[in-house]
């Protein structure tokens, strides 16, 4: 049987929220949640964005794009072996055109 939830309370610009989780899982949604206060912050109080709809979607986007970024930079040995094949072939073929 899987560990039971339990709510607990986040503040995030001031509001708070409620969200339900496992022990197991508290202190990292604790230590996202004040990491996502922090990133809204900073951009709020940048004055380029208005609003806080905004704010949390600009914030959103630049922690997907980092996600993203972290996923690319870990890819397998073969994954990257292949890509320096397949580099090394292009540069073969392009001398051999030549």
């Amino acid at each position: 049987m899987s560990e039971p939830k339990k709510p607990i309370s986040i503040m995030i610009l001031g509001k708070e929220y409620n969200i339900a989780c496992t022990d197991e899982e508290q202190e990292i949604l604790v230590f996202s949640a004040n990491k996502l206060d922090k990133e809204m912050r900073i951009l709020r109080d940048s004055g380029k964005i208005n609003g806080g709809e905004r704010t949390a979607v600009m914030v959103s986007l630049n922690i997907m794009h980092e996600h993203e970024q972290l996923k690319a930079k870990r890819a397998t040995p073969e994954q990257e072996f292949s890509s320096h094949l397949s580099n090394l072939s292009y540069k073969i073929e392009k001398v051999l055109e030549s």
